[in-house]
């Protein structure tokens, strides 16, 4: 198969469901193999199920991105099946929202641990080998939580912020060694997630229309939108982005007030 993606085995992490399953499709249509991993084996079975029947070359493990040793293993696992890791998405994440008083000390320590330790443990993981390999591209899902607040979603966007200084951090330290570290902000996006949440709202309905008004456009991305962004972002397609963040909202963080 040839595509914007030949020649490029990615590990892409949070792989199951939502963006990363959408962005693993994409993947997989431009030609590149796969290392997929999610902890939750059943969503990430039929994922990996629906890619074979496409004719994807992939391997998967089922991981915490925060278990260093499994991540490791996984990684090596994949060089001996589909060859060296030589690209990255960090799309596994969790959304830990509060107030600051009222986020005690496990609450903090799973979101630092998952949103930003998870990220770097998959990036010291495949580091070794996208250097060894003479470059390639690591991409961390952000979000507009990277660079913007909003009140009563403590403490994810301080991971969301500090993922973006991991991502100029490791940009500028291998660059030399031709590897491209970068990240990729979405807003709202269609995924599960967004559902439960205006569905565990007292009007469901209210409270998607409330979320559309927010947007010039008067929608919210789907999964594949994001995708696409992510396959132009790893792809050979942009040789010097580095240490940057492209945002994929729709204008939703520029905007200072709905119309």
């Amino acid at each position: 198969m040839t595509g914007r993606l030949a020649g490029k085995r990615i590990m892409v992490t949070g792989a199951a469901q939502g963006i990363g399953a959408a962005i693993a499709q994409a993947f997989h249509r431009e030609g590149a193999k796969l290392l997929l991993i999610d902890r939750d084996p059943a969503l990430l079975a039929e994922t990996v199920t629906a890619l074979e029947a496409a004719g994807a070359t992939l391997v998967s493990t089922v991981a915490d991105i925060t278990d260093t040793a499994a991540i490791t293993a996984a990684v090596e696992h994949a060089g001996e099946t589909i060859g060296r890791i030589n690209a990255l998405v960090n799309n596994a994440g969790i959304n830990v929202f509060g107030t600051p008083l009222e986020t005690d000390d496990a609450t903090w320590n799973r979101c630092f641990d998952v949103n930003l330790k998870g990220a770097w443990n998959c990036c010291r993981a495949v580091l070794p080998g996208l250097i060894a390999e003479g470059g390639g591209a690591i991409l961390n899902i952000a979000s507009t939580h990277a660079f913007t607040i909003i009140p009563h979603t403590f403490p994810y966007p301080l991971a969301k912020h500090a993922l973006l200084g991991l991502t100029k951090s490791l940009a500028l330290e291998y660059a030399a060694e031709g590897v491209r570290v970068n990240a990729l902000a979405p807003g709202y996006v269609a995924t599960q997630k967004v559902l439960d949440y205006w569905n565990g709202q007292p009007d469901p309905v209210v409270a998607k229309a409330e979320t559309m008004r927010l947007h010039p456009g008067g929608r919210i991305a789907t999964p594949e939108e994001i995708a696409l962004a992510a396959v132009f972002m790893i792809s050979d397609e942009c040789p010097f982005m580095n240490a940057a963040c492209l945002t994929v909202d729709g204008g939703l963080s520029v905007q200072q007030h709905p119309a």
